[in-house]
């Protein structure tokens, strides 16, 4: 049996242990049939994304050692699908096997049935799983002592605990459900559902952004990249990608220490260097090791997306004539939009390389940290498989104005100080996050529910603009510097040139929506005392946010103390 799907498709819907509907039948997936192997993909990057996102299963010791493999250094086979061979598939569950006109229950697809009317068998789409080890099991379906038959009645609803199973010669009542089944990891009970429930199976993903190749990795750790990426974030991203910022100090001292410098000669080479003027100093932040490490990755992503392609308002002012009607658009009503909508830019990347990495799966909730979190092990179990998909496709990256922010903590009641500059307001918001603090927490969770929460306003609203399905655009947080990227989807109806043709004719139009639109929600009451957030207002679908939308509020950009307001 052949079936076609498409890339994306096989790569959110199609993992190893996960069940799908064909042809009218319910199948599990055993693995891809055979894989590309990426050798142009850095497994370093892709190891500290994966580590970062699977943090709170490790947290809560649910990951069954995973991380802690990670961080050893266990092999990673990067792959993607090779679309020649496709996905390995078998029946699941493959012992129950329903007649579709007297629904008896068959353990044999080809037997036939005393009703005599020769339908088609189907599976029972119900299955057992075990949140805490991850099993996955077929239904038992009991028979009759007597007539050694079994009937199935189901509820028209999801609801397992109202199937009812009887025979179909004396109508006896065999079970109603599925029973108290143990699952054999001794933990437990297993728990019944349809088996497309994202309860069932919920992969788990990581996104980096990664460069055409490794070269433009390799040209970024040699000049000292993370230490010089920060800087260029901190005053502003002036310059229009990362290769046109001057190697700073500590960047500089990295490259000469790589080459195998004593250090008393580091040091008097930097001196030289500071004195003719030739080399600016590194910025001096007092941050903990974690938030020192989390800028300068923040900070990273930020510079390798926009090292390709990068094209700011300024760009769109300079590329018109004086007496072009869009010079006014971009000189006068773009910037009013951004100062209304507190934002300090957005800016067009047309050439958005992001990397999509399928890690492993859960059973049960959503909430990270929950459930057993289980890798994708290889066949000779020696390390793990990455599902992976590389794309390039178009994104806006928005910043929002480190000024607003800061007055606005300050509404909100935290003891920060007020900025000059926004360099200086950068600094101080960094210094906040990173420094050991009764409020550090608190501020870290603040700023990561505005950003959050305005990413998904836009979203909702860039979708009305641009013509995209909401689930044709993705996000990519980066809040410790202010920031977000908003991007076609590897899964959606996404079209190239919808974010280009809204950032060149309507993103004025598009920050006033998201002001002025109707922020209520048709959840209300409800969604205001449960959080503020619901799917009738910012929640999104996966995989448009993978932060299973948690931290979200509209009272952030909408409350008494609300960003927007």
């Amino acid at each position: 049996m052949k079936e076609y799907r498409s890339v994306s498709q096989v790569l959110f819907g199609f993992l190893p242990e996960q069940t799908v509907d064909l042809n009218g039948r319910v199948w599990k997936v055993k693995d891809w049939v055979t894989f590309i192997n990426r050798t142009d993909i850095d497994p370093q990057t892709i190891r500290k994304a994966i580590i970062k996102q699977a943090g709170p299963w490790e947290k809560s010791g649910k990951d069954g050692g995973f991380v802690s493999s990670l961080r050893k250094n266990t092999a990673l086979s990067i792959v993607t699908l090779d679309e020649e061979n496709g996905v390995r598939l078998e029946p699941f569950p493959n012992r129950a096997w329903v007649c579709r006109s007297c629904f008896r229950v068959h353990s044999d697809i080809e037997a036939s049935c005393p009703c005599g009317k020769g339908q088609k068998k189907s599976n029972m789409y119900f299955v057992g799983y075990h949140n805490e080890c991850g099993a996955i099991r077929e239904p038992y379906v009991p028979k009759c002592k007597e007539h050694k038959q079994a009937r199935v009645r189901f509820p028209g609803t999801s609801s397992a605990a109202e199937i009812l199973f009887d025979c179909p010669i004396c109508e006896k009542i065999l079970r109603k459900g599925f029973g108290n089944v143990a699952c054999d990891c001794g933990q437990g009970n297993l728990k019944f559902l349809p088996h497309r429930a994202s309860s069932v199976y919920t992969p788990h993903s990581a996104v980096v952004v990664n460069p055409p190749d490794k070269e433009k990795i390799r040209i970024l750790s040699e000049a000292g990249g993370p230490p010089r990426a920060l800087s260029w974030v901190i005053n502003g991203l002036v310059e229009d990608n990362i290769e046109k910022v001057k190697s700073s100090t500590e960047s500089l001292r990295r490259t000469l220490k790589s080459q195998g410098l004593a250090d008393e000669i580091i040091e008097k080479m930097l001196e030289t260097a500071g004195t003719e003027g030739e080399v600016p100093q590194s910025e001096n932040l007092s941050l903990s090791i974690e938030c020192q490490e989390e800028a300068e990755s923040q900070a990273v992503t930020l510079a390798l997306a926009t090292i390709d392609s990068r094209v700011q308002i300024k760009h769109l002012v300079e590329a018109v004539a004086e007496d072009n009607q869009l010079k006014r658009l971009y000189s006068n009503d773009y910037p009013a939009s951004l100062s209304k909508a507190g934002l300090k830019g957005v800016d067009l990347i047309d050439k958005f390389p992001i990397l999509t990495a399928q890690f492993g799966y859960t059973r049960g909730g959503h909430k990270p940290g929950e459930d057993k979190l289980t890798g994708f092990k290889s066949v000779n179990k020696a390390g793990y498989v990455i599902y992976s998909d590389l794309a390039q496709t178009e994104a806006l990256y928005v910043q929002l104005d480190p000024k607003m922010v800061i007055n606005w903590l300050r509404k909100n009641g935290f003891n920060i100080e007020r900025g000059e500059s926004e360099s200086h307001c950068r600094k101080i918001i960094l210094s906040a996050l990173g420094n050991p603090s009764e409020s550090q927490d608190e501020i870290h969770d603040t700023i990561e529910k505005l950003i959050h929460s305005y990413a998904h306003r836009f979203i909702r609203i860039a979708s009305v603009f641009s013509g995209i399905d909401r689930n044709g655009l993705s996000e990519l947080l980066v809040p410790y510097h202010l920031g977000f990227f908003i991007y076609g989807a590897a899964k959606g109806d996404f079209v190239l040139g919808g974010l280009q043709a809204v950032f060149e004719t309507e993103l004025h139009r598009l920050l006033n929506a998201i002001v002025d639109d109707d922020h209520r929600c048709a959840m209300d009451p409800a969604c205001q005392e449960s959080g503020a957030a619901c799917m009738g207002c910012l929640h999104l679908g996966e995989p448009s946010c993978r932060h299973f939308n948690m931290k979200l509020s509209r009272n952030t950009l909408f409350g008494k103390t609300g960003y927007l307001r």
